[in-house]
C-alpha cells in the first residue's frame, strides 16, 4: 500500500467519524507543517498556533477532500495559505514589521580552516540575502523544491498554479541566487550551475 492509498484510507475514516484516524495524520504531518511555516513566519511563538490553524481547517474541509493529489499536498497547500493570510494580517497592522526568516539555508561543510568557516558564513548569508529579497511567489517555490523536497507536480498543485509556471519560477529564483553567489565565488557570468 502507497503511502497516498494509506492517507486515503485514513482521510475516509476520519469522514465516518473516526477521530483517531486524524490524530495519525497529524502526528505523520505535524513537523512537516511546522517546517513549511517556519520557512514563511519569523514569530516563533506563532508558528505552533499557525499549525494548529492548519489542521482545523483540513479536518474541517476534509470532507471535500477528493484524493486528486496526495493529502500532504493538500494540506502543504492549506498550511501555506494559513501563512501568508498571516503574514498578510501582519502587514496589515504594523506595516514595515513584516520580515521572512530563513532558518537554514546550504552551506559548505569545510570545518578545516578559519577560511572555509567565513567561506561558508559568506556563502550562507549571500543566500540568505538572495532569498530574501526574491518576490514572496518565487521563494516559497524555490522554498518547496529545494528545503521540502517537493516534486515540481506537487509545488503545481500546493501553490495552484500550471507546471510551467512552478519551472519557470524555480529557473528565475535560481537565477538571481546563483548572480549574488558569482562574485562571491569568482565564478564567470556566463557559466551554468
Amino acid at each position: 500500500m502507497s503511502e497516498k492509498d494509506i492517507d486515503l484510507t485514513l482521510v475516509e475514516r476520519v469522514c465516518k467519524g473516526d477521530k483517531a484516524a486524524f490524530e495519525l495524520l497529524v502526528a505523520k504531518y505535524h513537523r512537516k507543517v511546522i517546517r513549511l511555516i517556519s520557512r514563511m513566519v519569523r514569530d516563533t511563538h506563532e508558528i505552533e498556533d499557525l499549525a494548529q490553524e492548519t489542521f482545523i481547517k483540513a479536518y474541517r474541509a476534509l470532507p471535500q477532500f477528493r484524493g486528486d493529489c496526495a493529502f500532504y499536498t493538500w494540506l502543504y497547500r492549506i498550511a501555506l495559505n494559513t501563512a501568508k493570510n498571516y503574514l498578510t494580517n501582519c502587514a496589515r497592522s504594523t506595516p514595515g514589521s513584516l520580515t521572512v526568516q530563513l532558518n537554514e539555508a546550504e552551506t559548505v561543510k569545510d570545518p578545516a580552516t578559519p577560511e572555509s568557516l567565513l567561506m561558508s558564513k559568506q556563502i550562507a548569508d549571500t543566500v540568505r540575502m538572495a532569498m530574501a529579497i526574491l518576490p514572496k511567489e518565487l521563494r516559497t517555490t524555490i522554498m518547496l523544491c529545494e528545503i521540502e523536497g517537493l516534486s515540481y507536480e506537487e509545488i503545481a498543485q500546493v501553490m495552484g498554479c500550471p507546471l510551467g509556471t512552478v519551472r519557470s519560477r524555480i529557473f528565475r529564483a535560481r537565477e538571481t541566487i546563483a548572480a549574488k553567489l558569482r562574485p562571491l565565488l569568482d565564478m564567470p557570468e556566463k557559466k551554468r550551475w
